[in-house]
């Protein structure tokens, strides 16, 4: 029996992987597990956090009540806006999330929204909120892309490099299929691959080390809001790269331009010049005698401080 997946170059191959399990005649797709499973990973690693910079857990436990739920449906809503074409005639389709279609930054943008909100009720500092939160979002990331692989979806074009995946071409949805990656097409004991970028893979990859720089950089960090920019400007540097090779880009009303790889870029360019115009000015002031060099250690500490702080008083 052929293998549902191969990597040939690695020499792995991947007997069966089925879309989802059976339970009483209804069929729960691995791609909500593995989704549902990041969500789980995504809180206890916001919580790991939050314990470690001196906050309280419990507030991100209700933070991310409130975040998942918005997240999942501003992911819905930003995948179901730039496909139109398709879902304007299957209107119904649009409440199945089952088989995917979800758009990571239409959950990160509603999330960020309903973090704001929150921040202003329960009157807590947004950007630390969110230097906090984007720990958990990143290892979200991180687990959610192997939703697409279950799915065969979010690959990339043909390539022949080390990491190249062989997929069942009747596995994978046509609308996929571009001319190349179908003229790279191979047939191998009378079943029929395509051979292609693992982008999930890469994406998957990539996240684990923006990750860790989070976490280390953590220690450093001069002002609230700084981890934050340093995650939009780490994930937003490998989906530009990454957003480039896909073969189901999400493009912009028929202009053939690719929405997340162009918010990737602005997003990158956005944090790069606010990281770097922040740093600018703290050396400025520095070298200015507007503070001296102790009590600018003193500012580069003042959010871990403060954080300490307030729970030694609750």
């Amino acid at each position: 029996m052929a293998p549902d997946i191969r990597f040939p170059h690695l020499g792995i191959e991947i007997a069966s992987l089925g879309k989802g399990i059976t339970i009483g005649g209804f069929t729960i797709a691995f791609y909500g597990m593995i989704i549902a499973f990041g969500m789980v990973m995504g809180y206890l690693m916001t919580a790991f956090q939050a314990k470690r910079t001196g906050q309280e857990p419990d507030l991100y436990l209700d933070l991310a009540l409130w975040d998942i739920v918005f997240a999942v449906i501003g992911a819905r809503i930003y995948y179901v806006i730039f496909t139109w074409d398709y879902y304007k005639d299957n209107l119904l389709q649009i409440f199945n999330t089952r088989g995917g279609g979800l758009a990571i930054y239409g959950g990160v943008i509603a999330g960020v929204i309903t973090t704001i909100i929150f921040g202003k009720v329960r009157k807590q500092n947004f950007f630390q909120l969110l230097d906090t939160a984007c720990i958990g979002l990143i290892t979200g990331q991180i687990i959610g892309r192997w939703g697409n692989f279950c799915n065969r979806e979010a690959f990339g074009g043909y390539t022949n490099g080390l990491f190249a995946m062989q997929l069942k071409q009747s596995d994978v949805a046509a609308s996929n299929l571009t001319h190349s990656v179908l003229k790279h097409a191979v047939e191998i004991d009378g079943t029929r691959y395509i051979q292609v970028h693992p982008t999930f893979l890469y994406e998957s990859l990539w996240n684990i080390g923006v990750l860790i720089i989070l976490l280390l950089f953590t220690k450093h960090r001069k002002y609230n809001g700084q981890i934050f920019l340093i995650y939009l400007l780490g994930y937003g540097l490998g989906r530009v790269w990454i957003e480039g090779l896909r073969t189901d880009q999400l493009i912009f009303f028929g202009t053939g331009v690719a929405v997340s790889q162009v918010l990737s870029g602005v997003l990158v360019v956005a944090s790069a010049a606010i990281l770097i115009y922040r740093f600018v000015k703290d050396r400025q002031k520095v070298k200015s005698g507007q503070y001296n060099l102790f009590e600018y250690n003193q500012i580069r500490l003042s959010p871990l401080i403060a954080d300490c702080t307030l729970s030694d008083t609750q």
